[in-house]
């Protein structure tokens, strides 16, 4: 039981680790981008809402999927 309540913890770190590097890393690239044309602050915040749509997409696809072959921890099971 105690394991299977640290594989589901690390897999919900996991999402919470691409989530943000998902939003941290369009940012700076975005940042970057400003830097370089000139561009402040637009570059940076469209890589910033890429980043978070992004990551929020993969977020909602990766739990859908948990719940969908049962391991998503709902409780006791009942739907």
């Amino acid at each position: 039981m105690a394991d299977d309540e640290r594989t589901k913890g690390l897999r919900l770190t996991g999402l919470g680790l691409e989530f943000a590097a998902a939003v941290l890393g369009l940012t700076l690239i975005g940042y970057w981008v400003d830097r370089h044309f000139g561009t402040a602050p637009w570059a940076e915040i469209t890589g910033a809402a890429v980043g978070l749509i992004g990551g929020m997409y993969n977020l909602l696809r990766q739990a859908l999927g948990a719940v969908k072959r049962g391991d998503g921890g709902g409780g006791n099971g009942a739907r």
